[in-house]
């Protein structure tokens, strides 16, 4: 079976992809979703008390201990949350959920929890028009010792070969990246498909460029967020009225945060990096406006043996992140030790 999480849209030029489109569904499929997720009792504090939720048995260590649980009990909309959105990887060309006719938790999840998500597809048929077609899910939550916490069943719309948004987009998507390091699931013993994400060192050549998905819009609130939580004092990255009067009014991101941002979009890509050795060469380019949205390209430059760890290789990348304009916002270069496919990795033992 050949599902395939990359695009080639040139030579030597791949774009990530996430989720099948409807034809790739079929009754009877299996998928374990991966990562999984380690929850916490702050999850379940923000979760309740943004969302207003009065029953103080989810953040109340007091009364909690005086429950039959004898713990905060994880909200359930954590969880609800947690399952589908772990689930995006297979499913993220869905259009939209239609409805859900079950959702069943049966059994508690506490802070310090590791959930993963798996799906069985029970059911496909034709959608309400001829861009979409219809399937069934039944989508289970597991701990981490294997045992089942909840059971969520839903129909989803799912968008037809073709006729996502992004195969019509000027460009189009490009045609599947048909070769088998670039396989998005990994058929397991029992026939289930377990999502696998980033290239092993082998699976990297030089000179290739991989446009990482999706992108990401710079919110005003979380540039604010992360200036505090740095201890960064400089007004011009948090205070609105400094920034009225002395800043012409234009909000700044710290080249910190930018850096992350255009880090992170890259670690589907680079999965299985073990560490990430440095960054040198960091340059910045057009400034980074409240509402832009940034989209992150790596090309590798060169790979050689690591000489003191036979697991990894070493990897040299170039990453270059740029605004909707298609302006440059910043560029660097980092050595990534990334993992054999044939050495000792932790994946098999982890259910990864």
């Amino acid at each position: 079976m050949g599902l395939y999480a990359y695009s080639r849209i040139a030579e030597n030029r791949y774009r990530e992809r996430f989720g099948l489109d409807f034809e790739d569904f079929k009754v009877g499929q299996k998928f374990r979703h991966r990562p999984g997720v380690t929850l916490s009792q702050q999850d379940n504090v923000d979760e309740s008390l943004d969302t207003v939720n009065a029953a103080m048995i989810h953040y109340d260590a007091k009364y909690a201990g005086e429950t039959a649980w004898k713990r905060e009990l994880m909200v359930s909309t954590v969880t609800l949350q947690r399952l589908i959105g772990m689930s995006s990887k297979t499913f993220g060309r869905k259009h939209v959920l239609k409805g859900l006719s079950e959702i069943a938790m049966t059994s508690p999840i506490f802070g310090g929890d590791t959930i993963y998500a798996e799906s069985e597809i029970i059911g496909v048929g034709p959608g309400p028009d001829h861009n979409h077609g219809e399937v069934t899910v039944i989508c289970r939550g597991t701990k981490q010792d294997g045992r089942e916490f909840a059971r969520i069943t839903y129909k989803a719309l799912v968008w037809r070969r073709g006729h996502h948004p992004e195969d019509r987009a000027a460009g189009g998507a490009g045609t599947p990246a048909e070769e088998p390091r670039f396989l998005a699931h990994r058929q397991d013993a029992d026939g289930g498909l377990t999502e696998q994400v980033g290239l092993f060192f082998e699976d990297c050549h030089a000179d290739e460029t991989f446009v990482h998905w999706p992108r990401r819009t710079m919110l005003r609130a979380e540039g604010m967020e992360h200036a505090w939580r740095s201890l960064e004092l400089n007004p011009q990255y948090h205070d609105l009225e400094w920034i009225r009067e002395h800043g012409g009014g234009v909000f700044r991101f710290t080249e910190p945060w930018i850096i992350g941002v255009a880090t992170a979009m890259t670690t589907r890509t680079f999965g299985r990096v073990v560490a990430n050795l440095g960054w040198t060469d960091v340059e910045f380019g057009a400034e980074v406006a409240a509402g832009d949205t940034l989209e992150s390209e790596s090309t590798i430059l060169d790979k050689r043996e690591s000489k003191s760890r036979p697991n990894e290789g070493i990897l040299g990348v170039e990453t270059r992140a740029y605004n909707q304009k298609r302006e440059l916002v910043m560029r660097y270069r980092r050595r990534l030790l990334v993992y054999r496919r044939d050495a000792q990795t932790p994946y098999a033992a982890a259910g990864y």
